[in-house]
């Protein structure tokens, strides 16, 4: 069986559920609380904070407690080793779209 990085297992998991995604588009707007963020999301802080938990696991986002407001901002994790696999990925399937160009043309001629 094929295995990845963890590193990209976190990241893929952290960013298949669209309400993470919306999370990570607000924070890229700037940082925000959890209440603030459960409010926008219409979550209870329960459910912000598990969305919140898993993208921090993934380097995606950090939270910082000052007095009782957790604050959250993009993370420092940069998506080099996503991009990588995301690119392969992308060369793979257009090699396979050439192929069958190829032949497609070569069938279409005999």
């Amino acid at each position: 069986m094929v295995q990845y990085s963890p590193h990209l297992d976190l990241t893929f998991a952290a960013v298949s559920d669209p309400t993470r995604r919306g999370i990570l588009q607000r924070l890229g707007k700037g940082d925000c609380s959890i209440s603030d963020l459960a409010v926008a999301f219409d979550m209870t802080l329960t459910g912000i904070k598990k969305h919140v938990h898993v993208l921090e696991d993934a380097g995606l986002v950090t939270t910082e407690k000052v007095g009782r407001v957790r604050t959250c901002r993009v993370g420092p994790r940069r998506l080099d080793e996503e991009m990588r696999w995301i690119m392969n990925y992308q060369e793979m399937l257009e090699g396979r779209f050439h192929r069958l160009g190829e032949f497609l043309e070569r069938t279409r001629r005999e």
